[in-house]
């Protein structure tokens, strides 16, 4: 009996560079997946990789040969030999595997909670998956219940509704003090991770300009290619300060980026400045928060009012577990309905078959009748057989996927010969 069968790394599991190592760009999806169904043990594969995991969810006969075919796949994928990761892999499978999927598509296994990538990442694999043909009636089933999973996690509780990043933390608390965006002249400086976050959250609100700063402009230029913003080498700082209302701060510089110096000129047509520091150090100098021309935001007010947002999306934990179960409840009995479909359908078409030998046997004998005493009679027929397979086939359903649901599908097979 197959099983399905996930395993991978993730931030749980993993250090940064084993997960760099492992992960997979979504254009070269297509090779790897086609290189797992190539192998003895697999007959679906889906294939989940982003920054923080890299996973496959796969259908199998054999546990161990399904281990041991993705284990050797990733050593492929990675040029890595498998004693290299083997400690970092996590495994589970059939109802665990569900489980694990639900949960991820609802956000509660992200590094942020409640986070509304990781929806569309599954989502997206899933149909890249289906394109080329990896993805078949079981994978399909599980991938379904974890997208409708996932959007109903996000409608009927508040996961995903509270701030819970210090980027978007950033643009909240700015969008508390900024009357219209479209009036405001933004400078992002850096185009790290958290630089791009606060820039794409700027981007959404249409402000009068974007410029992103960075040391490597082509770094700059491939963020503002994404937000439609304009990218300058960080040279250029002091002039794009003259001009900014709002300034954001995001550099892994071990010194500072933005004096006091610098700003007291930036603001010397008494024009107020908006700056937000996101560097740990600090990219910004403290003093700067004494002038009265400017307001400053810093990594203390940010992350307080970011575990704010964490801590009511934590609250809403139960209330997500709650859903998963049920949801976990719906699709084990639609897998376990799926798994004895063919032998349901198997059951019934031998049953024709035997209507059909004995009609043809009695053939002579039914010559007389006229067409209705005939049709009569083969309703008669079909209507007990039907009744006689009625409660099998009730039964049947009910038990799939427990062990008297085993007995009773050997049983079958061997009494029907199916």
């Amino acid at each position: 009996m197959s099983s399905v069968v996930a395993i991978g790394v993730s931030h749980h599991s993993a250090p940064l560079a084993l997960l760099e190592a492992l992960s997979v760009e979504r254009e070269l999806v297509g090779k790897h997946l086609d290189d797992l169904l190539a192998r003895e043990h697999i007959s679906e594969a889906v294939l989940i990789s982003t920054c923080h995991r890299t996973e496959v969810f796969v259908v199998a006969e054999k546990f161990h040969g399904a281990f041991k075919d993705v284990r050797d796949a990733f050593s492929d994928l990675s040029f890595l030999p498998p004693e290299r990761f083997i400690d970092h892999l996590s495994v589970t499978y059939d109802a665990d595997a569900a489980r694990h999927l639900f949960e991820l598509a609802a956000g509660v296994d992200s590094v942020v909670i409640g986070e509304h990538e990781i929806l569309g990442q599954v989502r997206d694999a899933w149909e890249d998956a289906r394109a080329w043909g990896s993805s078949g009636p079981v994978l399909n089933l599980l991938f379904r219940h974890a997208i409708e999973v996932g959007k109903r996690v996000r409608t009927d509780t508040a996961i995903s509704r509270s701030v819970a990043s210090v980027a978007h933390a950033a643009v909240i608390m700015l969008d508390e003090q900024i009357e219209a965006w479209s009036d405001q002249r933004v400078v992002v400086v850096g185009a790290g991770s958290m630089s791009r976050g606060v820039a794409k959250f700027i981007a959404e609100r249409s402000p009068g300009s974007l410029v992103v700063l960075n040391r490597t402009i082509e770094r700059a230029q491939e963020l503002c290619d994404e937000i439609g913003a304009r990218a300058e080498a960080l040279a250029e700082l002091d002039s794009e300060l003259a001009a900014a209302d709002v300034v954001v701060c995001a550099t892994s510089s071990p010194q500072l980026v933005i004096t006091t110096d610098q700003v007291v000129q930036a603001t010397a047509d008494a024009r107020r400045l908006t700056l937000v520091d996101l560097s740990v150090p600090r990219n910004v100098a403290p003093e700067v928060a004494l002038l009265d021309s400017v307001a400053l935001l810093g990594m203390d007010e940010l992350r307080q009012f970011a575990e704010r947002g964490l801590s009511e999306r934590r609250a809403e934990l139960p209330a997500v577990q709650c859903i998963i179960d049920e949801e976990l409840d719906r699709y084990r009995s639609a897998s376990s309905a799926r798994s004895v479909a063919p032998l349901i359908t198997g059951l019934r078409q031998r049953a024709d078959e035997l209507i059909a030998l004995e009609t043809a046997r009695f053939e002579v004998r039914l010559g007389g009748l006229s067409p209705e005493d005939r049709e009569t009679a083969e309703q008669l027929v079909r209507g007990v057989v039907a009744k006689l397979l009625h409660e099998p086939t009730v039964r049947l359903k009910d038990s799939a996927g427990t062990l008297r649901g085993e007995r009773l599908v050997g049983s079958l097979r061997e009494l029907f010969d199916l």
